[in-house]
């Protein structure tokens, strides 16, 4: 059977990364369309974060134009009514009875610099949770965010299409040293391969690297990297988030493990403090990381889905990792 055009499920159910945590200020209200629908995200005065319907159940003003922070509450700039974090009414601007109301409240995760929302099309409970993150030992990570036109399920699909990283990255000798392997949501494999370096005593060289992908549901992906020759790893952060049937953010983050040495980068960093080196590994890792995500754009903003694809050897597990897809669609 030839390959046709097929489309994708436009709103997988799953974590999303709605916002970084550094983007909500305590008593800030923030617009966001999310899925096709509009949404605030608030934090209130004791530093909880709430994501809500953007809309009042009472008369359908938006909480995200002159929407403010009361407390632990929402203030509705049509009428004064209050919302809590959970999105129940709490109290009218006319100190009478609050209507039993509510304005649905999606489910939320804050970790590391990360909220994290849970999206079903029936607006039914998480299935699953993404787990929390050890990072001690790690920096914080520094993240980048594009906007453009692709769907989660393609952005994930290049965590297992083998043939592509020689083609589009220029990556060589690509080893698998884990297949593919799938558990209800999560998703892991792990490979090698030799790039060219974005380290400091390397630019332009090629540089050996380890790479194990961690990735639940189609939102919320973390890779770890290992550089055996200078010691160096790297906790690699990639999130992707519908705007819209079409749009979409991709953000990406990068957190670096405390280095041992400021030798083990270069012998003359020893004459550096510490931090500045730390900072130094940490901008070159992600100019590295953006760069080479960058490359795919021009493959996914103008590519057609293909199901079932007329793939070759070498391509990689596709359709293992297509099957596994069809649990968040609906």
């Amino acid at each position: 059977m030839p390959p046709k055009i097929v489309d994708i499920c436009t709103y997988p159910k799953g974590w999303y990364t709605i916002a970084l945590s550094h983007e909500i200020k305590t008593g800030e209200v923030k617009r966001q369309l999310f899925m096709g629908q509009e949404t605030v995200i608030f934090r209130t005065q004791s530093g909880k974060i709430s994501v809500l319907d953007a809309y009042c159940t009472h008369m359908g003003a938006h909480l995200g134009h002159g929407g403010t922070v009361e407390g632990e509450s929402i203030r509705c700039p049509f009428h004064g009514f209050c919302f809590d974090t959970e999105g129940a009414c709490t109290k009218t601007g006319y100190g009478t009875k609050a209507p039993k109301t509510n304005i649905f409240k999606y489910p939320v995760i804050e970790n590391y610099g990360i909220i994290l929302v849970y999206f079903d099309p029936e607006r039914q409970a998480p299935e699953w949770e993404v787990p929390q993150i050890d990072m001690e030992g790690w920096r914080y990570p520094k993240f980048h965010r594009w906007e453009l036109e692709s769907r989660p399920q393609e952005i994930a699909e290049n965590s297992v299409d083998i043939g592509h990283f020689s083609e589009v990255h220029k990556y060589t000798d690509i080893q698998v040293h884990k297949n593919l392997e799938t558990d209800g949501p999560f998703l892991t494999a792990k490979y090698s391969m030799t790039r060219k370096a974005f380290t400091l005593n390397k630019n332009g060289k090629k540089i050996y690297a380890e790479f194990e992908i961690n990735q639940w549901g189609l939102g919320y992906a973390r890779v770890e990297v290992y550089v055996p020759e200078i010691n160096l790893r790297t906790r690699q952060f990639v999130l992707s988030t519908p705007i819209d049937e079409k749009n979409m953010y991709l953000r990406i983050g990068m957190s670096i493990k405390e280095l041992e040495k400021k030798s083990q980068i270069h012998p003359l960093l020893v004459m550096l403090p510490k931090g500045w080196v730390t900072k130094l590994v940490e901008s070159a890792g992600l100019r590295g990381y953006m760069h080479d995500v960058h490359q795919d754009f021009i493959i996914w903003q103008n590519k057609k889905f293909m199901h079932p694809p007329a793939l070759a050897e070498g391509d990689g597990p596709i359709m293992q990792y297509r099957k596994w897809v069809k649990q968040f669609e609906y």
